[in-house]
């Protein structure tokens, strides 16, 4: 057996799997930052009054906010206290 074949063939593949790894964690992080740059969008155009979606799909309409937390109604007469973070989308209308 070729011992130095051997070692080489494993220092090429450790250099490929390398490379491979460093693009994907590239293609991720952009992927993240604009996924970022949309929430962060939402959370500044939000306001009293906005139509929102929450991450499990249900509607709302903001009637109050905190720093952290949103009062939404749901349904006529029916409001909860959610995190201001289960925002998924705010539905134009």
């Amino acid at each position: 057996m070729n011992w130095e074949v051997i070692g080489w063939t494993c220092i090429t593949m450790a250099v490929v799997m390398g490379v491979i790894a460093i693009i994907l964690n590239l293609i991720s992080a952009r992927g993240m930052k604009q996924k970022r740059k949309a929430m962060g969008e939402i959370h500044t155009e939000m306001k009293i009054g906005s139509r929102i979606m929450f991450a499990g799909g249900i509607y709302g309409t903001v009637t109050g906010m905190d720093e952290e937390t949103l009062r939404v109604e749901v349904a006529p007469k029916t409001i909860i206290t959610i995190s201001r973070y289960a925002v998924q989308a705010l539905v134009k209308d």
